[in-house]
């Protein structure tokens, strides 16, 4: 095997490992509780711990690959994440579990940031680059589907601690690899602004607070405030950390707008289509966990064997619509399942169409947003593509699950409940059908400014 296949494999086990871990502590949630003594409110900050530095960070250590070395980032920060999950396991005390939640976030970010343009810079061509990502896909769509039904298995098997000392020989084994394997590369070299790394990450950082906590408006309007302050500041600094033409690019903008409204989402879908089988259909935690197989079967026949060859041969922009639109069908599904469903008539359907459909379109989608991504730019791209994932996912949770309960307007019997897990199924096909919209548009304003720039080129 090509030694660069061999650098995927790496970047793609310290992906999942890091991907497991943002999903895998929910359904250990109860037992950590019952050992350190968490209460209700605390509790959520096991979650939001983790997730707060990782979002805030994201931007900035993909900025940090490209002055200092893709390569380098990414060895320290999966240093820190696998030091941070030893920490996480052998903790004592709530106190302790959350200070190593942070820094298991912040070295989460530093080394998820880079992935994507290490995985661009090692496949420069169109379709062994679509086979990579395609992969990359795959590790990041079926981690999510797996997290839960591996923390199940974990808990009840030994008990939560295991839940992180899992990532200590995974951790250990793609440090080696990841050292042994990928090329070595040297950063631009130039200093980036002091100014703008605070703004952006400050702005982040406190943006996915205020929507993991469903903070008062004031802390999202100092984010939008400092995040203005940023861009303002990029347009006037020598060296800014994120260059304005990187967010005029279409393919870019495109492509992290559709990015935030699929997986706002698919992360609900996700949230709601568990507790819908939980606490609607009856089935306990194992059984809920077996049901979501379908989803990352068919999102890794897909991504893995098929959609490579449909980015090529159709190219990415249609594969991705359509994608998007078995995605949509897949929740208007969801959004009519009746009480007393039966898996395979009412439930398989959607969750086939489902992932199906983001088999299809995240590989395409990422090869859209990375496809003009210059050399010494791809780390800040790839984290940027990273950071819009953060973010909606955060809102995507937030939201649905905010509107879900609304709408039962605290009643517990499986007609409130499943009310609720309609409406949530809804505005997620709504947030599907404006990123169908998005892309459809998008491309075609692509297209006609291509042609433009052909015309006169050959004037």
């Amino acid at each position: 095997m090509e030694s660069r296949w061999l650098s995927l494999a790496a970047l793609c086990a310290g992906t999942l490992m890091i991907i497991l871990d943002q999903t895998v502590v929910n359904v250990a949630l109860p037992a950590i509780a019952a050992d350190l003594g968490f209460t209700a409110s605390g509790l959520a900050w096991v979650v939001n711990a983790y997730l707060i530095p990782f979002g805030g960070l994201l931007l900035l250590a993909g900025r940090l690959g490209d002055l200092l070395g893709r390569k380098r980032v990414f060895l320290a920060g999966l240093a820190v994440f696998t030091v941070a999950s030893l920490l996480c396991g052998l903790a004592w005390s709530p106190e302790v579990l959350l200070v190593a939640r942070l820094v298991q976030g912040v070295g989460g970010a530093v080394s998820s940031a880079v992935i994507l343009g290490m995985i661009v810079t090692l496949f420069p061509e169109a379709r062994d680059r679509a086979k990579a990502l395609g992969v990359y896909s795959f590790v990041q769509a079926a981690g999510g589907s797996i997290g839960s039904l591996a923390g199940g298995v974990l808990t009840q098997s030994a008990s939560w601690h295991w839940i992180f000392l899992i990532n200590l020989p995974i951790g250990v084994a793609t440090f080696v690899a990841a050292a042994r394997f990928l090329d070595a590369e040297r950063g631009s070299g130039k200093g980036a602004d002091g100014g703008s790394a605070v703004l952006v990450t400050a702005a982040l950082m406190l943006g996915v607070y205020t929507i993991v906590e469903a903070a008062s408006w004031i802390f999202g309007a100092v984010s939008v405030a400092l995040l203005t302050a940023f861009v303002i500041r990029q347009a006037r600094v020598p060296n800014p950390l994120l260059p304005l033409r990187i967010l005029t690019s279409r393919s870019v903008a495109g492509a992290n707008v559709v990015q935030v409204l699929l997986i706002a989402a698919m992360f609900g879908f996700q949230f709601l289509v568990v507790l819908y089988l939980q606490r609607v259909l009856g089935y306990d935690s194992m059984q809920a966990g077996l049901s979501m197989l379908p989803v990352a079967v068919a999102i890794g026949a897909v991504s893995l064997g098929l959609s490579a060859r449909l980015n090529t041969r159709f190219g990415a922009r249609r594969v991705l619509i359509a994608g998007l639109g078995l995605i949509f069908a897949g929740m208007v599904l969801l959004s009519r399942a009746p009480i007393d469903a039966g898996f395979v008539p009412d439930v398989l359907p959607a969750m086939l169409a489902l992932g199906i459909g983001f088999g299809t379109a995240m590989p395409a989608l990422m090869v859209l947003a990375m496809s003009d991504a210059t050399p010494e730019d791809s780390g800040l791209t790839s984290g940027l593509v990273n950071t819009t994932a953060q973010v909606g996912g955060a809102l995507g949770l937030s939201v649905l699950a905010v509107l879900a309960a609304t709408r039962t307007a605290g009643g517990t019997t499986p007609e409130a409940l499943l009310s609720g897990y309609h409406l949530g199924f809804t505005v997620g096909a709504v947030l599907v059908a404006a990123a169908l919209v998005t892309a459809v548009v998008w491309g075609r304003r692509t297209t006609t400014s291509r042609k433009v720039v052909l015309a006169a080129q050959r004037d």
